[in-house]
């Protein structure tokens, strides 16, 4: 009995020992398995939880070290080198001047306008000097017409001559007044053939006047002041239409004379002395001053 019960041990203590290892080891490592996945699930939420805490102490990156005192320093002189590098725009040198210190901003004002500043002023004087041009080409054309129409007058009423070949004067010579009038009568006895002129066209001709004045004999009377200079108010601006012609005004000016009851200056010394222009300019100024205070003075319709 007793070897019996022997070899009923033996036989347990044999399939202990041949039955499989793994689970035998399964079944002791499963508590523990357990608690180290839990120490294990402990342990990554404490290290997850302290790298989310340097993440937001660090937001800078994911998981790598902030840089040193050193590293951020070389950094910062490679930012300000490259800006330095960049070019500034020419429109911001003005400001970049008025923003600096005073020794800047005085510099500034001694190194005068920028480049910018003297082309808006270049460019600003372009357009008085292409209306001057334009001004130039309507005068031009203009008297140009009026020289063509004079020659082709078929009484011979007046002629014109360049004042040394400058289309803007003219010496004008008027051949013919009134036979009925006593100037005429002068002109006769006197062997003056004409009555001469100079004319001056301004810049802005037709839109303007001529200046007029008598050259020779010397007159008096018939609207003919002072240095030659002709009361007429059609010869001032405010009368002055750019309708008018030059042989338009020359007869209205000879039809003056005759009216005005002009003559030929014949006494001793005074008939030689000529008209002067200066002289002439200042008397037109005086009575057009006058006249504009005072008014023109129209004659009646039975006068013409």
């Amino acid at each position: 009995m007793a070897t019996l019960l022997r070899k009923i041990g033996l036989i347990r203590l044999h399939n202990r020992d041949t039955e499989d290892p793994k689970h035998h080891h399964n079944h002791r490592g499963g508590g523990g398995g357990q608690q180290s996945a839990s120490l294990r699930g402990k342990g990554g939420g404490k290290s997850s939880g302290h790298k989310q805490q340097q993440q937001q102490q660090h937001p800078g990156g994911s998981g790598d070290a902030s840089p040193g005192p050193g590293k951020g320093k070389s950094k910062r002189a490679a930012e300000l080198a490259a800006r330095d590098k960049q070019p500034q725009p020419a429109a911001g040198a003005a400001g970049a001047a008025g923003a600096g210190g005073p020794r800047e901003r005085a510099a500034g004002a001694r190194a005068g306008p920028g480049p910018a500043v003297a082309a808006a002023a270049a460019g600003g004087s372009l357009v008085p000097a292409a209306r001057q041009q334009h001004c130039t080409q309507v005068r031009s054309r203009r008297l140009m017409k009026e020289l063509q129409d004079i020659a082709r007058l078929s009484d011979r009423f007046i002629s014109v001559e360049l004042v040394n070949e400058n289309l803007f004067d003219w010496n004008v010579k008027l051949h013919q007044v009134d036979k009925d009038s006593v100037l005429w009568q002068d002109m006769k006895e006197t062997n003056t053939e004409f009555i001469l002129l100079n004319l001056t066209f301004p810049d802005n001709f037709p839109f303007s006047p001529p200046f007029m004045r008598v050259l020779s004999p010397r007159l008096e009377n018939g609207y003919v002041l002072d240095g030659g200079a002709i009361c007429m108010e059609l010869l001032t601006p405010r009368g002055w239409s750019s309708a008018y012609t030059v042989e338009a005004v020359m007869r209205q000016f000879a039809a003056s004379l005759v009216k005005g009851q002009g003559r030929i200056c014949r006494k001793a010394g005074k008939s030689k002395k000529s008209f002067s222009r200066k002289e002439a300019e200042a008397t037109f100024k005086s009575l057009v001053k006058t006249h504009e205070k005072y008014g023109w003075v129209t004659p009646p319709v039975s006068d013409g």
